[in-house]
């Protein structure tokens, strides 16, 4: 049962637990609700009977005392075996679901954006305790003690319970039979909300250029359509679920109609005493209102399918898993008839093999499309390989864990990613356990200190989100700085100075230069100029190795990168008129 629940709504073992301990204290509230009842049911046979004897007085008073205090304790455990651990295990399934987004390939993140992920963790995690505090509980605890209620209404009088109970099964079959209504309604309200999010996210990252380009009313319009589209869905789904619940409701009702009339039928004949029949009018008012409440719980837990489908969809995606111990010999990175694709039919990589040899430097190069990235990205396991193998000191990366393999790794990407810190924490990203000493050093490698030194705080400057305080070139020397501090055997650069002027890209060169020495170094580049003093040089092309050799040697072939290098010099002569 535990593996059920853990399955059926993404928690964890300890969430499945609580949940069975949240169901079960609501058991225990609703039948303390019922001992009222039994009192009010005894009270009224001794004034029937004449009145009240002196000694039953301490009885009912003792009972009401006695009933009191069972509500109040059943209370108490029912909440804090709903919403208390139901805070917990949101919390819980939040980092559980980011610990695994941490180790799922990065093929899963180029299907999804941003606003639905964020949606997954933030606001999916939202609808599971209301879920697990308010709905599941409460609708296991009414069915669970409506069923030992109603044995003992036909252990007492089948006729009249058989008047009370018919209208249950009914109701809730309504409302059960509405399940896959609810779940087309609430795909398309999630599809539109997140359309919405996607759209609200794209402005506001975009707002630059839609102002450069005049353009933000146009924008905004489309916006509002797409604003209009989630109100017009909420309300679909709130009628499509009101249509099923009132219509359970209102048949629920008639059950205290028929309890009435069958109760009346068997007084007028004899076959009923008037107790029986007061008794059974106090428990099915008692007994209805609560399953009305169950039939609303029962209709929001089957629109949380769709919210529990998303958690799973991580939960339950592959990972990439591997051994922790390395066993290079050395660190060449070696392509053995590579393939790769992205999605399937749309082949990127097709037989790429070629050698990155520890202490020189191989560059990338090709036209924009050919398979560079993929190339660099595959040798970081990044992504896993379709086809042949890639090894690193003789190490198959396949059967490595990406943590471990990436501790050998240092990374220069084009688009550098800052945190909203200070230039010191976020350099010492690249090794937490540096000291202040050992980030200043990278720093100065990475010629960090020609800029920070001109900032009024210095090196406890905060640069804002992404560093949005610092030109492209200082946050490049940034991410330099994190490579010289990690100070891993191989390093990839990925276009490090394609969209920088020539004094940053002067600095970063020489920055670069301290980097590389004696380490196995993955260059991919679009400036032939950048990679001309390469050790090789693998030309891609259409996703294959198209040419590879030293640059003399490819210049004396005069194939596409002799052709490359020809056009980039043309356009080097290219002026105003």
């Amino acid at each position: 049962m535990i593996k059920w629940l853990e399955k059926r709504y993404a928690l964890s073992q300890q969430g499945a637990k609580d949940l069975v301990k949240g169901c079960l204290a609501c058991v225990l509230q609703n039948l303390s609700f019922m001992f009222p009842v039994g009192l009010l049911y005894r009270l009224v046979a001794d004034l029937m009977n004449g009145g009240i004897p002196d000694e039953r007085w301490s009885f009912y008073i003792g009972g009401c005392a006695v009933c009191v205090g069972l509500i109040l304790l059943t209370t108490y455990l029912q909440y804090n075996a709903t919403y208390f651990a139901t805070y917990t295990e949101s919390g819980v399934r939040r980092i559980t679901l980011a610990e695994r987004l941490r180790k799922i390939p990065l093929s899963f993140f180029g299907k999804k954006d941003l606003a639905d992920l964020t949606s997954t963790i933030m606001a999916d995690c939202t609808f599971l305790e209301q879920s697990f505090s308010h709905f599941i509980p409460e609708l296991a605890g009414s069915i669970l003690s409506t069923i030992l209620i109603s044995i003992g209404l036909l252990v007492m009088e089948w006729r009249m319970a058989a008047a009370a109970l018919w209208v249950l099964p009914l109701s809730f079959a309504i409302v059960g039979f509405s399940s896959k209504v609810q779940e087309r309604l609430n795909q398309k309200a999630m599809d539109v909300k997140m359309a919405c999010a996607d759209g609200i996210q794209e402005c506001i990252e975009s707002v630059r250029d839609l102002k450069a380009n005049n353009v933000e009313q146009m924008y905004l319009k489309g916006l509002e359509k797409k604003i209009r589209a989630v109100e017009h869905r909420s309300i679909l789904n709130e009628f499509g679920l009101a249509a099923f619940v009132v219509s359970a409701s209102l048949l629920l009702k008639l059950g205290i109609v028929t309890v009435a009339l069958t109760g009346s039928v068997l007084l007028i004949n004899g076959s009923l005493d008037v107790l029986t029949f007061f008794l059974f009018l106090l428990v099915v008012s008692r007994l209805y209102d609560p399953l009305q409440g169950a039939l609303q719980n029962l209709a929001a837990i089957i629109s949380t399918r769709t919210n529990i489908a998303r958690m799973n969809e991580i939960l339950d995606h592959p990972l990439q898993q591997g051994d922790v111990t390395l066993s290079n010999d050395g660190y060449d990175i070696v392509f053995d008839r590579v393939g790769f694709a992205y999605h399937a039919g749309e082949t990127v990589l097709k037989d790429v093999s070629f050698t990155a040899k520890q202490g020189e430097v191989t560059a990338l190069v090709g036209p924009s499309g050919g398979g560079k990235t993929t190339v660099s990205r595959l040798a970081a396991r990044f992504w896993d390989a379709g086809q042949g193998t890639i090894t690193v000191g003789g190490m198959d990366i396949s059967k490595i864990d990406p943590e471990a393999l990436l501790s050998l790794f240092s990374i220069v990407f084009q688009d550098v990613t800052l945190f909203d810190n200070t230039i010191l924490e976020n350099i010492r990203i690249g090794n937490k356990d540096a000291s202040d000493e050992q980030v200043l050093e990278a720093a100065k490698l990475a010629n960090v200190d020609e800029f920070v030194e001109k900032l009024p705080d210095g090196w406890q400057t905060t640069i804002g989100e992404n560093g949005c305080a610092l030109s492209g070139g200082e946050r490049q020397r940034i991410s330099i700085a994190r490579a010289f501090l990690k100070d891993a055997p191989i390093i990839l650069l990925d276009e490090a100075t394609a969209s920088l002027d020539v004094e940053n890209e002067t600095l970063i060169q020489t920055a670069l230069s301290r980097l590389i020495a004696d380490k196995t170094v993955l260059v991919i580049a679009h400036r032939m100029r950048t990679v001309a003093g390469a050790d090789q040089i693998v030309v891609l092309s259409e996703g294959t190795v198209a040419e590879k050799g030293t640059p003399e040697q490819l210049m004396k072939q005069n194939g596409l990168y002799a052709h490359m290098v020809k056009l980039q010099s043309e356009s080097q002569q290219w002026k105003l008129t």
